[in-house]
């Protein structure tokens, strides 16, 4: 009798349900288990990471100099970063020469990127060539340059005397900032023209030749057309220069070590000097809280628009 219910009811179907519900949760349950897997090589990271963070910031509210033990003073160190003219000098400094930094290499990837994507022969032999400042060491190419512009034996110092140019890095802090803004131009544009010349390989030919039947000119199409495509990966080439050039020390401590009289002073060698120098520990801590803050304020901005254009384009 029993039998005769269960041929008459067909069970298949349910069957087939239950076997459908098992492949939708068995993603989640894979998924899981990788992260899992991952768990402690993120606590790791996480631990490396945050571990000295906290110990930092910690230290900014305390009096620690070497053989004495910490000693808390609330915002003192900060308070007397305040007050110090040469906090705000190097802050100045650092603002006026990273923005330098950042939109020179802009300029001059995007050009380089849009002037070779027109290049036919060679073209691996000239990238090779652009992205060779890449491979140099900082110190090293950061002397190779000080040799050049020496200015009674430097090649480059010659030669812009005889056009009657004069760069007098070693006396005028204008001039040492420019230095080193175009030594670090010079050593990370590569980085930037990367990202932009891989950017612009992926514009779709068919959108510029719609644009051109349509009547656009070529600054047009580059301007309305490519441009836009090739925002986000601007947007990330801007925010990882930043990141990177806020803690610019190499090519400013090589050239002038900060002086004349800490004219030339940026964040990083602030920061240096108040460590091994004077070793006045807490006040190195809260200028570093500080350089870690400018950081997030100048991020904060290019991640609220890379996440505008990763949800438009969604």
């Amino acid at each position: 009798m029993i039998a005769q219910i269960a041929r008459r009811i067909d069970i298949r179907p349910l069957r087939r349900d239950a076997s459908a519900r098992d492949r939708q949760h068995r993603p989640q349950t894979r998924h899981g288990f990788y992260i899992l897997l991952l768990l402690p090589a993120m606590l790791l990271l996480v631990g490396l990471l945050a571990t000295p963070a906290v110990y930092i910031v910690w230290l900014s509210f305390q009096k620690s100099t070497l053989g004495q033990d910490p000693a808390f003073v609330g915002l003192a160190n900060y308070a007397a970063l305040v007050t110090d003219g040469a906090f705000w000098r190097a802050a100045w400094n650092t603002f006026a020469v990273v923005n330098v930094i950042v939109y020179g290499e802009l300029a001059f990837g995007l050009a380089v990127a849009v002037l070779l994507r027109r290049v036919e022969t060679g073209r691996k032999l000239i990238i090779a060539a652009i992205i060779a400042p890449y491979a140099i060491t900082e110190s090293s190419g950061i002397v190779m340059w000080r040799f050049m512009m020496e200015p009674d034996v430097g090649v480059a110092s010659r030669l812009l005397d005889g056009l009657g140019l004069v760069l007098p890095w070693d006396s005028e802090p204008w001039a040492g900032l420019a230095l080193a803004c175009i030594i670090a131009i010079w050593h990370h544009m590569p980085f930037t023209f990367l990202i932009l010349y891989a950017a612009l390989l992926s514009v779709p030919k068919e959108t510029q030749e719609a644009a051109a039947i349509d009547g656009a000119t070529a600054w047009q199409r580059f301007w309305k057309v490519e441009v836009p495509i090739i925002m986000p990966a601007i947007l990330v080439a801007i925010l990882f220069r930043y990141i990177f050039a806020i803690r610019l020390f190499g090519e400013v401590w090589l050239l002038t070590r900060g002086g004349p009289a800490r004219l030339t002073e940026v964040l990083a060698i602030y920061l240096y000097r108040e460590t091994f120098q004077f070793r006045n520990f807490g006040l190195a801590s809260a200028s570093g809280v500080c350089m870690l803050l400018l950081s997030l304020l100048i991020a904060l901005p290019y991640l609220y628009r890379m996440a505008k254009e990763v949800r438009r384009d969604a």
